[in-house]
C-alpha cells in the first residue's frame, strides 16, 4: 500500500492532511498524484464525488505554485459556491505547515462582486471559481488570468449540466496559451466533455479512471419500493422512523415537491428542511450549515440544489421520483457512501416505473433489490 510520502507529497503537506485525518490515498489520489507532480502535463480523472479528487488536484497543483510571484498561476472551476468555498477550505488547510504563504481566494455568484473585486487585488496564487462568476470578472477587468499555468475543471460533467458550457468555453479560451496544462475530473463522460477534451486538451493525455466497470461508488446498497401516489409520503415517513438515529438526503425532481415534502415531514415531527433554487441565498446557506453541523436531520433537494454538497456520514439517499436523467442517478447516490463508508439508496416508485429501475441497472451496470418499508 503506499503512502503520500512515497506519492512524492513534500512532508509539511503530509502533516497538514494527517492531521485533518488523511492518513492512506484513496485510489484516484494514489493514480493522479505521481502523474500531476512528475510531469506538465493536461490530464483526465473519472471518478465518483466522495473519491478524494480534491486532494488528487490540490497537492499536485500547491506543489507548482511560485510563492514568490504575485501572478495567479491555477484556476480551479467547480459547478457551484458551496463546493467552490469547500476546495478553497481544503486547500488552506493543506498549507498550515507549508515553509511558504500560498493565497487562494474563492469567486461565486450569491455574494457582492465588489468585496470579490477588492479580494483580488490582494496577493492571490490560486483561484477558486464559478465559471459565470468567474466571466463577469474577467469582463470588468478585475482579475487576470494571463499567467494561468493550470486550469483544473472539477466536477466537469456537473457543470455542463447546469448549462456552463459557453462559459467554460470562452474561460478556456481566454487562457488557451502552449504552456497552460488543464486537467479534468468528472464522475461521468457525455459527448460535450469528449468535445472539451478534443478542443482544449493534448489526445494523449494520461487519463485515470476509477471503478471502470461501475459507474456508480461499489459501497452503496441500490434499492426499490413499490407504492403509491397517495402513500408515497406516508411510506417515507415508515423508512425514517425506522431509522431515527440516521441522516440523509430526500431528492424530489422539482421545487415545490421539495418544499411540500419537507413541510410534511416538518408537520409529522421530524427535522428537515427543504433545499431549491427560489430559495434567497442566505436561507440556502443557512439550511447547509444546520445540515453540516447536524443540527438538521433530513435535507429534501431538488438535483440542481444538491449540487456540491459533500457531508460526510450520510447512511441513506431516497428518491422521491426517479430522476429524470440517467447521470444525476449517480450523482445523487453518491451523496452517501463517502470515504470508503457503506449507504442505501432507495427510490419509491409506482408499477408503472419499474421499466425505468431496469434501464438504470443495465446502464450503470449495477443491481437492485426490492424491499419493503
Amino acid at each position: 500500500m503506499s503512502t503520500f510520502s512515497s506519492l512524492g507529497i513534500h512532508k509539511n503537506y503530509i502533516k497538514s492532511i494527517k492531521e485533518l485525518g488523511i492518513s492512506t490515498p484513496t485510489e484516484i489520489q494514489e493514480k493522479t498524484i505521481p502523474v500531476l507532480l512528475k510531469a506538465k502535463t493536461d490530464f483526465i480523472g473519472l471518478a465518483q464525488t466522495g473519491t478524494g479528487k480534491t486532494a488528487a488536484f490540490g497537492l499536485p497543483v500547491l506543489n507548482q505554485i511560485d510563492a514568490n510571484s504575485y501572478n495567479i498561476q491555477a484556476l480551479i472551476l467547480s459547478p457551484t459556491r458551496e463546493l467552490v468555498q469547500q476546495i478553497k477550505k481544503q486547500l488552506f488547510k493543506f498549507t498550515k505547515y507549508s515553509e511558504n504563504r500560498i493565497f487562494v481566494e474563492a469567486v461565486f455568484g450569491g455574494e457582492k462582486i465588489d468585496r470579490q473585486m477588492n479580494n483580488l487585488k490582494r496577493t492571490t496564487h490560486i483561484v477558486v471559481a464559478t465559471p459565470g462568476r468567474l466571466i463577469d470578472l474577467i469582463e470588468r477587468g478585475s482579475i487576470d488570468i494571463s499567467h494561468v499555468k493550470t486550469v483544473i475543471l472539477d466536477e466537469a460533467d456537473e457543470m455542463l449540466s447546469m448549462g456552463f458550457k459557453q462559459d467554460l468555453n470562452r474561460i478556456l479560451k481566454f487562457t488557451t496559451k502552449t504552456d497552460r496544462k488543464t486537467w479534468l475530473f468528472s464522475a461521468t463522460m457525455p459527448e460535450e466533455i469528449k468535445r472539451i477534451v478534443k478542443t482544449y486538451m493534448d489526445s494523449n493525455a494520461p487519463r485515470v479512471e476509477i471503478n471502470r466497470s461501475s459507474l456508480v461508488n461499489a459501497n452503496i446498497r441500490h434499492h426499490f419500493a413499490k407504492t403509491t401516489l397517495k402513500e408515497k409520503n406516508d411510506d417515507i415517513v415508515t423508512f425514517l422512523e425506522k431509522r431515527q438515529d440516521q441522516r440523509g438526503i430526500i431528492f424530489c425532481r422539482t421545487k415545490a415537491g421539495a418544499q411540500n415534502l419537507a413541510n410534511f415531514l416538518i408537520e409529522e415531527g421530524f427535522s428537515a428542511a427543504a433545499l431549491e433554487g427560489d430559495m434567497q441565498q442566505k436561507e440556502r446557506d443557512k439550511v447547509m450549515r444546520a445540515f453540516k453541523k447536524e443540527n438538521l436531520q433530513y435535507l429534501v433537494s431538488t438535483d440542481v440544489s444538491a449540487r456540491g454538497i459533500d457531508v460526510h456520514g450520510l447512511e441513506f439517499v431516497i428518491h422521491h421520483q426517479l430522476p429524470e436523467q440517467l447521470d444525476y442517478y449517480t450523482h445523487r447516490s453518491g451523496r452517501t457512501a463517502r470515504a470508503g463508508k457503506t449507504g442505501v439508496s432507495l427510490a419509491f416508485i409506482l408499477p408503472s416505473e419499474l421499466e425505468k429501475i431496469h434501464q438504470i441497472q443495465k446502464e450503470l451496470n449495477i443491481k437492485f433489490s426490492q424491499v419493503t418499508v
